[in-house]
């Protein structure tokens, strides 16, 4: 088959067969009488090989390593292709960010062009000194996606009180911007996110708060409990409970289930719960005592009751914290 029809069939420009002729890539079999290049099937089926290697982001000296050694492995050149393209999206994702954040700020000029990037590179700088002058300075007018998207990935107290301070001065949808943080890989942003979202007062903030309970990691779950419990949302309560049992700011749960339990409808679902808990066979020793102590931050009326009946409890470790705590109970009533 002469290269024309070779061209044709493969898609490969009859140029590019050259090259790879030259480079001892894809060589023709054989010539014709006239000295016209002739590939053999088998040559065919080489450059389709080659094309196919190159879909994978290998280069033609990686490809010709590849075909003329069987024994070749892989593996390793396969991960070092994964690296090299994780790398590049990488840099593509930090460049599409840069962009998106020029023309957030809808620059009148180049020099705005310059400025808004000088300040990008200063909130990405490894010094938390400059990350805080980029966003002190004078001429810093960052759109509030860019200035959320710092704040969500700023480990630095100083530096993320500061950009939260120019994200409410910024007058965007500070809720808006936030929101994407929730869905981050990173449970430290997920957190950061839960943590602001809680700071913003209104009930704008209530719905996203709502979804961060059913979060994976328990740290962000409970951090969205007790700020949708702070604001009287039932749909706290299971995660509140389960803090008490975990033993993870369990002091804090305690005092948001009291304050929900002072709401009519919501207070014999919480004392179910609680009730139900201690009453678990798997329940431990420290798992119960946080629970009576818990039951101590609900109404009087309630706390009374139930701390009363647990005076009598199997285990008297219990039953006497029970017994001090419904003293304690009637003295504050």
């Amino acid at each position: 088959m002469l290269i024309g029809e070779v061209a044709r069939r493969s898609g490969v420009s009859a140029r590019m067969l050259r090259h790879y002729e030259s480079l001892g890539l894809v060589a023709p079999t054989g010539r014709t009488v006239g000295g016209y290049r002739e590939y053999a099937e088998a040559d065919i089926q080489r450059i389709f090989h080659v094309e196919s290697l190159r879909t994978l982001g290998l280069s033609l000296r990686q490809i010709g390593q590849v075909l003329d050694d069987p024994g070749f492995a892989p593996s390793a050149l396969i991960g070092e292709l994964i690296s090299d393209t994780e790398r590049r999206l990488a840099r593509e994702r930090e460049l599409l960010k840069r962009l998106r954040a020029v023309d957030a700020s809808e620059p009148s000029g180049w020099e705005a062009v310059l400025r808004i990037v000088a300040l990008l590179r200063g909130l990405s700088s490894p010094s938390p000194a400059r990350r805080l002058h980029a966003v002190l300075a004078p001429e810093s007018a960052m759109p509030g996606p860019v200035l959320a998207e710092a704040a969500l990935n700023e480990s630095d107290p100083l530096v993320a009180g500061a950009l939260r301070w120019a994200l409410g001065r910024a007058g965007d949808d500070v809720v808006a911007n936030l929101a994407p943080g929730l869905e981050s890989d990173s449970v430290e942003v997920r957190l950061r996110a839960v943590q602001m979202l809680a700071e913003i007062p209104g009930d704008d903030t209530a719905g996203l708060l709502s979804d961060a309970l059913a979060d994976p990691d328990p740290r962000v779950r409970g951090s969205a409990a007790l700020a949708s419990g702070a604001r009287g949302r039932h749909e706290a309560v299971p995660v509140l409970v389960a803090m008490i049992v975990a033993g993870a700011n369990d002091v804090e749960a305690a005092e948001v289930l009291g304050a929900l339990a002072s709401h009519r409808e919501l207070a014999d679902p919480i004392t179910s719960a609680l009730v139900d808990e201690l009453a678990r066979p798997a329940a431990n020793h420290a798992v119960r005592m946080r629970l009576v102590q818990a039951l101590a931050e609900l109404p009087s009326v309630l706390a009374l009751r139930l701390l009363h009946g647990l005076a009598a409890d199997p285990d008297r470790t219990v039953a006497r914290t029970a017994a001090a705590l419904a003293r304690m109970v009637e003295d504050r009533a």
